[in-house]
């Protein structure tokens, strides 16, 4: 059959070339999946994963449609907008390893982690159907709700996105002669750092036969420092005179969250000032206030603005979302969310969502809108108020599991929100369809859905202490939230002695540092530590800092050293690193639920202790 007939038959020769783009999204959201999972179980940090994902794509797609040219069954290059779709697909399925609590909110609800807390009653069983309904229930409902939005925010009000935009350039550089060759390099450096990592991470494998055993455990400042996990501060703050002695903090959970809310607090509100002054000047200043523009409408462009601009800007609004669908949408998710949520939380009141999602859309907005300014999602933040809020309404019988499950809908809705305008900013910029983008965004998201969940069941499954302290994977935000949702159902009173004091003098630190960070001059301002990064370790140590500083201490250097390069190829390089790192833990949790041990257990002792093993072996 020759390809004019098989075309009139119904058969196109890129539908087959469009099936394996989606297979290899498929590929690398379980990839990434995996990625954001192990950060999540381990520190709870997720660094920004647009360029990797964005640099993969482009490897694998340019990989195999190179493979199709030659072989002749393919007609079309691989362009910039297909990389940019495939990169929102990605992103959007590992971002619900985040937004779904598998490492903070979700987590906190199991009794693994309520064994850990003040009330180890109020749990629910983890299960892997519960969790994947949920979260069909609940990531929808942020898409369509800035969706009518999209022009204001990225055409009239011009909004930035740093990340949206900063991918938009790489995804543009790559599809050009000059750029293509840079990502040739930056695909080989992240390829040997992705190799390395994970050898690495295999080498070690081999001398984690049992507890504190392996290159982990290794105490590079001391025995002692180790055993306290060089958190000295946090354990020393937290011996408090008591009634019957002293009493300690749990690793410092208790001041992690006074930090972690000081903090929040204070760039929310700096956000939100953000936000109404941007709002104020945009709406006042371009008299624009008597009539919105909404994504149905079109605009006069200014005959000042670049043909550039002006092309993007017609491709943009070329390609309608209608309000209608937008609105619909949220409608109808809302209400099959509020007549299901009761029935797989039944602490969780219908009355309870249907009042978040009465206001969800303007927390949704906010947190787009801010994030459009600074670059930073604040999705826990307004996930923390919705603990405090609906923990409180429920009281002491439900409180703490409809307080956890209030913080998933609303983490949900603001974060995927913020998501699609940093990939709208980011499709307006390579000349993508936005229709395209937000299929690909609801496609990622569903994918996500379901790959999230099996993956966190398959470390769950896996691996015996996910979530203990001091383990392999602590998951520290999971206590953290579940200490958050306690103090909102059962107020201040739970606490014990004096660690009200305590927690009121680091909310207060927490907030006077950030705001010495932006009362000084920029170039000390980065000397300053930022409290969320100071309140983790004082939980599960800082064993993750000093592998933090250590990565900046050498690319320090190596800017000294050659700036340019460095530029170039650094996000490349950490790329490496953070996905090899994280794809080992794939082979790791399979081997651990086929019951293969390791073979080798090193661990490092005192001299004295190495004398009594000594002696206790040779008697």
């Amino acid at each position: 059959m020759g390809q004019n007939e098989r075309e009139e038959n119904g058969f196109d020769p890129e539908d087959d070339h469009n099936l394996k783009e989606k297979k290899k999204n498929l590929v690398l959201s379980i990839l990434f999946t995996f990625i954001v999972m192990k950060l999540n179980l381990t520190t709870g940090i997720i660094p920004s994963l647009n360029v990797s994902a964005g640099l993969l794509s482009f490897f694998f797609v340019k990989t195999w449609t190179k493979f199709l040219s030659k072989s002749g069954l393919l007609r079309l290059p691989f362009t910039r907008q297909e990389n940019t779709v495939i990169q929102t697909c990605v992103v959007a399925s590992s971002g619900i390893a985040f937004s779904g609590g598998f490492g903070s909110y979700l987590f906190a609800m199991s009794e693994r982690v309520a064994k850990q807390s003040t009330d180890d009653v109020d749990f629910k069983k983890l299960a892997l159907g519960w969790m994947i309904a949920f979260l069909f229930v609940v990531s929808f409902l942020g898409l369509f709700s800035v969706v009518p939005l999209r022009k204001i925010m990225v055409i009239d009000f011009k909004l930035t996105y740093p990340s949206g935009t900063a991918t938009a350039h790489l995804i543009n550089s790559f599809h050009t002669p000059q750029g293509a060759k840079l990502a040739k390099k930056q695909v080989r450096e992240l390829g040997k750092f992705f190799s390395l990592s994970f050898l690495w991470g295999f080498f070690q494998w081999f001398y984690t036969a049992g507890d504190n055993c392996g290159f982990a455990s290794f105490p590079s400042l001391g025995l002692k420092a180790y055993e306290y996990k060089f958190s000295g501060v946090g354990h020393g703050v937290c011996w408090v005179a008591g009634d019957e002695g002293f009493w300690r903090v749990e690793r410092g959970v208790f001041i992690a969250i006074a930090m972690i809310l000081g903090d929040g607090l204070y760039n929310f509100l700096k956000v939100l000032s953000r936000t109404l002054f941007g709002l104020y000047h945009q709406l006042w200043n371009k008299d624009v206030s008597s009539d919105l523009p909404v994504a149905d409408h079109s605009s006069q462009v200014s005959s000042q603005v670049s043909y550039d601009d002006k092309h993007r800007t017609q491709l943009f609004l070329k390609d309608k979302i209608p309000s209608w669908f937008a609105i619909g949408g949220y409608v109808a998710i809302a209400a099959v969310s509020v007549a299901t949520l009761p029935h797989i939380f039944h602490e969780l009141k219908w009355y309870y969502i249907l009042v978040m999602y009465i206001f969800a859309p303007a927390l949704a907005f906010c947190n787009a809108y801010g994030a459009g300014l600074t670059d930073w999602s604040l999705a826990s933040t307004y996930g923390n108020l919705a603990i405090f809020i609906i923990g409180a309404w429920a009281g002491p019988h439900g409180g703490v599991l409809a307080g956890l499950a209030a913080c998933g809908v609303m983490m949900n809705i603001v974060s995927t929100a913020s998501d699609l305008m940093q990939d709208f900013k980011t499709g307006y910029l390579t000349l993508a369809s936005p229709r395209s983008m937000f299929v690909s965004q609801i496609i990622g998201t569903a994918m996500g859905c379901v790959i999230s969940p099996c993956v966190f069941w398959l470390f769950y499954k896996a691996f015996d202490d996910l979530g203990l302290p001091g383990t392999q994977y602590p998951a520290p935000y999971a206590i953290v939230f579940r200490n958050m949702v306690l103090l909102g159902v059962k107020g201040f009173s739970s606490l014990p002695k004096n660690c009200l004091l305590l927690c009121f003098l680091f909310f207060g630190a927490a907030i006077l540092i950030n705001l010495t960070r932006d009362l000084v001059d920029k170039k000390w301002g980065r000397f300053i530590p930022l409290p969320m990064a100071m309140a983790i370790p004082f939980y599960i140590g800082s064993y993750f800092a000093i592998d933090m500083c250590v990565g900046s201490l050498i690319l320090f250097v190596w800017e000294k050293i050659n700036k340019a390069k460095a530029d170039a190829l650094g996000p490349a390089v950490a790329s490496g690193l953070i996905c090899g790192d994280g794809i080992w833990t794939l082979p790791a949790s399979i081997l651990a639920l086929a019951g293969v041990k390791p073979p080798i257990c090193m661990k490092f002792l005192s001299r004295g202790a190495n004398a009594k093993v000594d002696n206790f072996l040779g008697g």
